[in-house]
């Protein structure tokens, strides 16, 4: 800790840290950004919001603040009006964010006992960066070559009845067909409206992720390329465009932005693909485990040297979200689920992860059930229930979670419906606590070294 002189006597200099909040599709981030910094502001106030934190600082008091706009140009979020939503009579879920945002909250910690009244507070400035689940999906592009990512990209399209309409235009270009603009933008279109009509279906690997979440701005030409086979003109063509994406990536990890991040967040809503079917859950389980290898690799950006490379995340979390949709003997299981799918070693650093703390957690930013037992067919089971809209309480079971990915014996019992349950009410103001289940421990996972 660095410190400076003041008026009135030694001031610690706030430090900095950054934590990347990213997702799968329909993973929940907006509600983790807004829970986790309610509850933080909750705990401030003396609220017991996330009992794992107070317990790590075992006695010191925590001031939290909404941190001052400065310069930056990057738009930010605010959980105050994210919350507005959960004071709401009836509550609803906040709207999600459509773009990159950041929050920031400033942390000043005091010293425990009659040290506090010598040594000045630690002080703190948490930057959480909403970065587009999307633009993760990037990241393994960077390995890839046109070539091989079209093969991958047309087999994971050719079974998806979704995707025939492009698929009829790719088979029916002629082996010499030329660097025509009209079809290229053609191509493109069209695969992007297959891609958008998969991601409707909670798919997630869904590559380029920029065309179905655009950096502001027009899109520059070099945009329009989609994935084809053969080596006519308009794949060279479509292959260059390729190219000049991947450099755009690569940018976008040296930025302002992904550059500086050193804690990250994936969530998944691993409960959801299982209840969509084996496909949508293969295709999530192929998105993790790519992103996860993607992580693991952490590809040098060229012309930089090693200590100024945009990979110092020190810690990954992997989340599966919605925990509160399975009572708690299933949430053991679900972050079982989710180690196997990234390959997790452990709780330790790995040297897959260069030197990363990763873990997987399972967790609801914003709990809004309750355990309970449920007797079905004679038998008790842990079951949950919360208030869905317009249908009053209802009482869910949906199954038991795998703790690994399933094999087809599985499948023939596939999970029941996961009802749409309803957050329950916060105080007016943003003056309350956001229930929540794990959101505390990831918090600790992720702050320890620093709180």
């Amino acid at each position: 800790m660095k410190f400076v002189e003041a008026a009135r006597g030694i001031v610690p200099l706030r430090r900095h840290v950054r934590i990347g909040v990213t997702g799968l599709a329909r993973s929940g981030k907006t509600s983790l950004l807004t829970s986790l910094a309610i509850n933080l502001l909750a705990l401030s106030r003396g609220v017991p919001a996330l009992p794992a934190v107070s317990r790590h600082l075992a006695g010191r008091s925590i001031r939290v603040r909404l941190a001052a706009a400065g310069a930056s140009s990057m738009p930010r979020f605010n959980p105050l009006e994210k919350s507005a939503s959960l004071a709401a009579d009836p509550p609803s879920w906040p709207s999600p964010t459509d773009t990159v945002s950041v929050l920031e909250l400033d942390l000043d910690i005091d010293q425990p006992g009659t040290a506090g009244a010598l040594w000045p507070a630690a002080r703190l400035r948490l930057e959480i960066l909403d970065y587009p689940g999307e633009w993760l999906i990037d990241l393994p592009l960077l390995g890839q070559d046109f070539a091989d990512w079209s093969a991958d990209a047309l087999k994971r399209l050719d079974t998806e009845p979704d995707a025939a309409t492009f698929l009829r235009f790719l088979h029916g270009l002629p082996p010499a067909t030329v660097a025509d603009e009209a079809l290229a933008r053609t191509g493109h279109d069209l695969y992007v409206a297959a891609l958008r009509a998969l991601q409707a279906k909670g798919r997630a690997m869904l590559q380029p992720g920029r065309f179905l979440m655009p950096p502001p701005g027009a899109a520059p030409p070099w945009m329009a390329f989609f994935p084809m086979p053969g080596a006519s003109r308009l794949a060279a063509l479509m292959a260059q465009r390729f190219d000049a994406y991947r450099t755009a990536v690569r940018t976008g990890l040296s930025g302002p932005g992904f550059a500086r991040v050193d804690r990250l967040v994936v969530l998944a809503d691993i409960l959801g693909a299982l209840h969509a079917g084996p496909a949508a859950f293969a295709d999530q389980a192929l998105a993790l485990g790519t992103v996860a290898r993607a992580l693991q690799n952490r590809p040098p950006l060229p012309l930089l040297p090693s200590w100024l490379q945009p990979w110092g995340i020190g810690r990954i979390a992997f989340a599966a979200t919605k925990a509160d949709h399975v009572a708690r003997a299933q949430r053991a299981n679900l972050a079982s689920l989710l180690r196997s799918l990234t390959e997790l070693a452990g709780d330790v650093p790995a040297p897959a992860f260069a030197r990363a703390f990763a873990r997987p957690f399972a967790l609801a930013a914003i709990a809004c059930t309750e355990d309970f037992t449920w007797t079905l067919d004679g038998r008790p089971v842990s079951a949950v229930r919360g208030h869905v809209a317009g249908q009053g309480v209802l009482r869910s079971y949906p199954g038991e979670v795998p703790d690994r990915a399933p094999d087809a014996g599985w499948w023939q019992h596939p999970f029941l419906s996961l009802p749409a349950f309803a957050p329950k009410r916060l105080e007016p103001g943003g003056r309350g606590a956001i229930p929540q289940l794990a959101l505390d421990e990831l918090l600790v996972f992720l702050l320890e070294d620093v709180l």
